[in-house]
Order: structure tokens, then C-alpha cells, then sequence
């Protein structure tokens, strides 16, 4: 890509990919990489961002990069564990901080004639979040902000285009967050923003062209956003060499199978539709442990994608939907596996022996870049504004062992709460929405009869990215509709509950 670059070194933030996320809202291309794994050409990037981390620079344990090539070279922006190491490792002092520095805080002080804070006003709402604190400024360091609490909130080194912060900029609450960024990329550091999703689209069609040729590839369809963006790029690029097959799992929500096939007719796309549902739930039989279900959810998918694949010929490359956060979630900050891989749609982990050479469009994309890039090429708002839904689809919305059964309430249930959400105008308030089915019964009155039925559980959450999630507070007059809808018309369910517990502590799906 013929675009300048932002690198950002990741000290283990939570906050790393916001980051990232903020320099892309710009228009700038930027890239993630662990502190420790440095790229070795650094000629393409135009400046360099040091992340937070949950390490303290006080401690053994301490995070040292290498900045050889870095500081005084190439613009640099310190946040946070950043600003501290550049302190305490070059003549400053860190120290514990006297008082609580976490969540909100305001500017109090700002030097009006720096450049790196054009356009923000004292007063402006800042979000701390960091134990230690700078007590002095490293050698050369020139003081350029406060707040009431942090008398060291932002400094300048004398002589380098190197700037930091205590407080976090890339995060929502710290609300000139975005224009301090642009401030110091495009202000200070000079780079360009060129970075748009028709040039993502024009560029990435002429590396695929480039990279497949005329070779015929293979692509499993989950009926999402990212596998369906994925598509129709690679069939913008290679048209008819384009196989796409959208497997029937058994566990799709109600009439899904049928609809995103429709769906995808619609677009051009050459797809094959699969109803394996049967041999799913045989995979399934007695398996209640939500890890075993997983396993052998994408163990049945692998084989029947196997099947299907080779009834295919001369197919070299199998196709992923795998976005950013994917490449860069498999690898911690210390350089290590992360705890929190996963799989990539319903084609996670295809095993050596399918004998293919990987494609993957989306690779250097967010989630929220994939849905501007679809809506470039021109697809439907409604698909591109779906609702995230599990790879296991409902088989981990059924706690406890999945029948054909409980598989028809559970999607009964489900279309009546999402039909619900998209007739009250709630559905694109909402970042992710389903029903799980609880494996209890509980006691009900049905006119004179006495039930022992299926309890339902309703989850609705807001996020940006599903690391973090809190429950959405839908109207009491929805919700009491929606209960009386399900036990009147769903027979099996006598009772439903809503959940209202957020991420952390909890997670967004029950299994």
C-alpha cells in the first residue's frame, strides 16, 4: 500500500486497539505490533504511538523497547505506560501516585502556543487511567499540560518531535481525544490522510488479482458482515473463480438458511447452499459441556466444508473472512499466544490436509471499517447492519444438550425478540441481541392447567467491539410484550427472565 503508516507499539493496553481505531477514523493507515517485535524496516511509517500497559515501569517487570531508530528519528506520541518510561528512563522520576488517577479528568492548564493542542481549550475532559505518576520530567522535558490532580499531564522533549500524556486520548470520555491525535499525526508529524475505503477497495481488488491470478477459489460463507464483504470483494476481482458454500448447521436463526441464500442470489454471488443440519445435531447428540459442543460444531463444519470443496476442481485458494483484530488478538503484547484466539467465522483452523493457499481481503480491517468498506461496494444496509451473531450459532444459546426441539423454541423465541427489536426501531440501538434457552423448568398457570416449562433468558448489550459490553435498558413496554408474545405462541416456554449484567463481569454469550 502506497500510503504513510502510524506504527503503534503494544504494551498490553486494553485500550491499544481504540487506538489504532481512532488513527484509522482519521483516514491514516495504522498498524499494531507488540512492543518487543518491532518491525525491522521502518521507513514506510511516518510516525510512531507507545501504548498503555498494565505493567508498571517501576517494576521487574518492566516493558523496555528498543526506540533505536524511533526516538528523535520519527515523530513519536507516548500515552500513558509510554509517557512514564520515557520519564523514568531518561532522567525523570516515577513514582507512586498520591492519589486515585483513574476516569475522568479536565485540562487545567494548557500551553496555549503548543500545536499539539490546537483547537482544545482548558477545561476539556480527559480519561486517566494509571497508579503511578511522573513526579519530574525526564531530561530536556518541557511541561505542556495539568489537570487538577496530575501536574505532569502532557510534556514535549526540547529538540525531538517526541510528545506524552498520562491521560488516554483514544478512549470516548477523553472528548478532544480525536483532535489531539490529529494534531500531533497531521500537524506535527506530517502524514497524510489518504487512507479511504475506495482506495482500500481499489487496492485490495488489484492485490488479489495479482496474488490469485486466474485460480479458481473456495469461500464458507457464514451469512455475516465480514464473510459477506469478503465475497464480494473477491468476486469483484475474480468474478466466476469465486466459490462460495453457506453451510445449514442446524442452529442458523429461524428461516436463515433460505433468506441469506435469497440474499446472496440477489448480490451475484455464485453460491451453494448446504442443509447438513441433520448430521450437525447427530454430532451433537449428549453433549452438553459448551467447550465439547464448540469442538464438535467445527469439527462436522470442516468435514462437510471438506465434502463439499472437493466436489470442486483445480481449487487452490480457500478464502477467510478474518478481520484485524483476529491477526492481532493471537498475539499478546510479551509476544506470547493469547488467551483470547478465536476462530475465524465458521472456518477457523482448517486442518494441512485441505492442501489450500490462504486469502484473506479483510485482514487489515476493523469491524467497523469492514461495514464502510461493504457499504463502498455498494451492499445492503440492512446486511451490513446485522447484529454479530456466534460461529456455534444457537448451540451456545441452548445451555446444556441440543436437540431438534429445543432448537425450534429456542428459534421461535428468538424471531419474536428480534422481529420485536426492529418493529420498536430498538434493532440498530442494539450491538448484539438473542435469547438462551435455560436448562430449567419452572412452574406455570396456563388458564386452569398447571405447566412445567422452559425458562428463556433475553440478552441485549451496547459495545463497540464486544471486549467490553453493558446491557441495553430496553423500555419496560417492549419487554412485557415480547414476554407475553414468546409464552403465548411458543409451546415449551412458560417463563422468560431478562439479563442484565454486563462485560465484565460477565460475557456477552452464556457459554
Amino acid at each position: 500500500m502506497q500510503h504513510d503508516k502510524v506504527l503503534i507499539l503494544d504494551f498490553g493496553s486494553q485500550y491499544t486497539q481504540l487506538i489504532a481505531r481512532r488513527v484509522r477514523e482519521l483516514n491514516i493507515y495504522s498498524e499494531i505490533h507488540p512492543f518487543n517485535k518491532i518491525p525491522e524496516d521502518l521507513a514506510s511509517y511516518k510516525s510512531v504511538i507507545l501504548s498503555g500497559s498494565p505493567n508498571s515501569v517501576r517494576g521487574e517487570d518492566a516493558l523496555h523497547p528498543n526506540l533505536d531508530g524511533i526516538r528523535g528519528v520519527k515523530p513519536m506520541l507516548a500515552v500513558c505506560y509510554g509517557a512514564q518510561y520515557l520519564a523514568h528512563f531518561s532522567g525523570g522520576n516515577v513514582a507512586p501516585s498520591d492519589t486515585r488517577e483513574y476516569g475522568r479528568a479536565n485540562l487545567s492548564f494548557i500551553k496555549n502556543d503548543e500545536e499539539f493542542f490546537a483547537n482544545i481549550n482548558e477545561g476539556s475532559q480527559v480519561w486517566m487511567s494509571h497508579s503511578d505518576t511522573i513526579k519530574e520530567l525526564p531530561t530536556n522535558g518541557v511541561l505542556i499540560a495539568s489537570t487538577k490532580d496530575v501536574t505532569n499531564a502532557a510534556y514535549r522533549i526540547e529538540g525531538e518531535a517526541t510528545y506524552a500524556i498520562q491521560f488516554h486520548p483514544e478512549v470516548y470520555h477523553s472528548t478532544d481525544g480525536k483532535q489531539l491525535l490529529e494534531n500531533f499525526l497531521v500537524k506535527i508529524a506530517g502524514v497524510n490522510q489518504d487512507w479511504t475505503p475506495d482506495s482500500f477497495v481499489e487496492e485490495t481488488v488489484e492485490a488479489i488479482q495479482e496474488k490469485v491470478g486466474n485460480d479458481k477459489v473456495v469461500l464458507g460463507l457464514s451469512g455475516g458482515v465480514d464473510s459477506t464483504v469478503a465475497a464480494v470483494l473477491l468476486n469483484k476481482a475474480i468474478g466466476k473463480n469465486l466459490y462460495c458454500i453457506f453451510v445449514n448447521n442446524g442452529l442458523l436463526r429461524k428461516n436463515e438458511f433460505q433468506s441469506v441464500l435469497n440474499q446472496y442470489e440477489g448480490m451475484g454471488l455464485n453460491v451453494k447452499g448446504v442443509d447438513a443440519s441433520e448430521r450437525f445435531l447427530a454430532a451433537l447428540a449428549g453433549l452438553e459441556d459448551p467447550e465439547l459442543k464448540r469442538k464438535a460444531i467445527g469439527k462436522t463444519f470442516i468435514e462437510v466444508f471438506d465434502d463439499e470443496a472437493h466436489k470442486l476442481t483445480d481449487v487452490k485458494w480457500l478464502a477467510q473472512g478474518t478481520i484485524y483484530p483476529d491477526v492481532i488478538e493471537s498475539v499478546s503484547a510479551t509476544g506470547g499466544p493469547s488467551a483470547t484466539i478465536k476462530s475465524h467465522h465458521n472456518v477457523g483452523g482448517l486442518p494441512d490436509f485441505m492442501k489450500l493457499k490462504i486469502v484473506e481481503p479483510l485482514r487489515a480491517i476493523f469491524k467497523d471499517e469492514v461495514r464502510r468498506v461493504g457499504a463502498t461496494l455498494g451492499i445492503d444496509p440492512e446486511l451490513l447492519g446485522r447484529h454479530p451473531f456466534p460461529g456455534p450459532g444457537l448451540g451456545i444459546r441452548i445451555l446444556g444438550d441440543i436437540t431438534a426441539e429445543k432448537v425450534r423454541i429456542l428459534q421461535e423465541v428468538d424471531a419474536i425478540f428480534i422481529n420485536g427489536l426492529k418493529e420498536w426501531g430498538l434493532y440498530d440501538k442494539v450491538w448484539q441481541a438473542g435469547a438462551m434457552l435455560l436448562p430449567v423448568n419452572s412452574v406455570g398457570v396456563m388458564g386452569d392447567e398447571r405447566t412445567y416449562e422452559k425458562c428463556v433468558a433475553l440478552r441485549a448489550v451496547e459495545s463497540t467491539d464486544g471486549m467490553t459490553a453493558d446491557w441495553v435498558n430496553l423500555p419496560y413496554e417492549f419487554l412485557q410484550k415480547t414476554s407475553n408474545e414468546i409464552i403465548n405462541k411458543v409451546k415449551g416456554v412458560n417463563r422468560v427472565v431478562y439479563d442484565i449484567s454486563s462485560k465484565p463481569p460477565a460475557t456477552i454469550e452464556w457459554e
